[in-house]
């Protein structure tokens, strides 16, 4: 199969609701996300923050028109590693009639590529249940190196 190209581009404030319904289009999201018409003020607001903090790119994956993809690549600055800089990928999705394709590649791939410019590593995390994401991820290169801990507020 072909793997179609679909243009990355940074999201825009009308690209919110569609980013949206694809974090909440699997049993996690769901419990987290609200999708609601109009959506919530503060995923704007949210949007918002993030699009003016230089270390922080929310991008989408476009296709024919479409957003089909997102992801948000962090840029942490830091002391450890000889002051080295590291990257964080985050809410890595793909609509879900879309997945399979190699959209999710592209948009890791861009992530990897963009990061290579100023950081010495990129990491991420994944929730122990997504087995298939955990899979994809070591595909692209990833190894598995730490056990991830949250406090939820």
């Amino acid at each position: 199969m072909t793997v179609p190209s679909v243009a990355i581009r940074r999201a825009r404030r009308d690209d919110v609701g569609a980013i949206v319904t694809m974090l909440a289009d699997d049993a996690l999201g769901r419990a987290r996300e609200r999708i609601e018409d109009p959506l919530p003020a503060p995923y704007f607001e949210a949007f918002d923050r993030v699009d003016r903090d230089p270390n922080l790119e929310l991008v989408v994956a476009e296709e024919q028109g479409i957003v089909v993809g997102c992801l948000q690549l962090c840029i942490l600055p830091g002391l450890s590693s000889q002051g080295a800089s590291r990257a964080l990928i985050e809410d890595v999705r793909v609509a879900s009639h879309r997945r399979g394709r190699g959209i999710g590649e592209q948009l890791v791939q861009w992530a990897v590529a963009e990061a290579r410019q100023s950081c010495k590593l990129i990491e991420l995390l994944t929730h122990h249940t997504r087995v298939d994401a955990q899979r994809f991820y070591e595909r692209l290169g990833f190894q598995r190196s730490h056990v991830g801990m949250t406090i939820r507020f």
